[in-house]
């Protein structure tokens, strides 16, 4: 597709313009950083071509040189043809402008919880400055853990997931933020290996979707680890052993977060004597609850 176009396309604008059409002619599914065909294709192209992602106009006319063009066909030619998701390509996403490392042995990430640790759970956490142990379960790339220690600069961290592969990834990006020394990577399948471990907060952004969902993902999300993503029927599995075992690794006062999708209805006739509270989410509402643990 786009290997058969080289010599014919020659400025950025043509590769821009024959991009787009040819994403929103395969009807392309865009929710790992880009909303639509346009923003999808700018990005790839100025990231193949080493230009600043947040300026497209200089260069709308420039040439490409053969070896670029090549390049940056087969690029999208993987896009199109297997619905690789962009930051698999590029091997990078950005969270609330913080970039991470991603490939496929882990989600990409795009946590509704992210803008709520920037915030430090204001005004859930009376005394933000009074956290100094910090969980995040079910860490993937690491990001949450990452922004956890940007947010609580006196926490140390521990970052949990069952994955090696998982782990593999966030110890990169864990690394690249240099932040070794606060940050301990554990092996776990959620709680079993935290024996004796207590926090302030505890946050998680666990596996959730539920059967019909996963029989109904998109062909980009295919690509993602599965284990990362389905949670059971109801999508609640992975939840259902959080909610039983956050108030044993929680210190008085402690706040549990969870991200749960689109299950709100079904955790709240799962648990009805549980008084969740769903902090309002900018595109994300009733997507996060938040329990303290006496309410636990």
């Amino acid at each position: 597709m786009f290997k058969d176009a080289l010599g014919q396309l020659i400025t950025v604008r043509d590769w821009l313009r024959y991009a787009v059409s040819r994403f929103n002619e395969a009807k392309l599914f865009f929710g790992h950083g880009s909303h639509e065909a346009y923003d999808e294709a700018a990005y790839l192209i100025l990231h193949t071509l080493h230009l600043p992602l947040d300026r497209l106009d200089p260069f709308l006319d420039a040439r490409l040189l053969p070896e670029e063009a090549r390049r940056l066909a087969e690029l999208l030619d993987r896009r199109v043809e297997q619905r690789m998701p962009a930051p698999y390509l590029t091997h990078e996403a950005w969270l609330q402008g913080y970039r991470f490392y991603v490939d496929e042995r882990v989600i990409v990430p795009r946590s509704f919880l992210a803008p709520l640790i920037l915030e430090q759970f204001q005004p859930w956490l009376v005394e933000p400055e009074m956290v100094t142990r910090a969980l995040d379960l079910c860490t993937g790339s690491g990001c949450l853990a990452i922004l956890m220690a940007e947010a609580f600069p006196d926490a140390a961290i521990d970052a949990v997931d069952l994955s090696d592969n998982a782990l593999q990834v966030a110890q990169r990006n864990v690394s690249d933020y240099q932040l070794e020394d606060r940050i301990d990577l554990v092996k776990s399948d959620l709680f079993e290996h935290l024996s004796g471990r207590h926090y302030d907060l505890i946050v998680s952004n666990p596996p959730y979707v539920d059967a019909a969902a996963m029989a109904a993902l998109p062909g980009e999300y295919r690509h993602e680890p599965e284990m990362a993503l389905g949670s059971g029927h109801d999508g609640l599995d992975a939840v259902r052993l959080i909610l039983q075992g956050a108030a044993e690794h929680l210190n008085p006062g402690g706040l549990l977060a969870v991200e749960i999708g689109h299950n709100r209805a079904a955790l709240e006739a799962a648990f009805p004597d549980l008084e969740f509270f769903w902090p309002e989410i900018e595109g994300g509402q009733d997507t996060v609850f938040i329990l303290t643990r006496e309410q636990l």
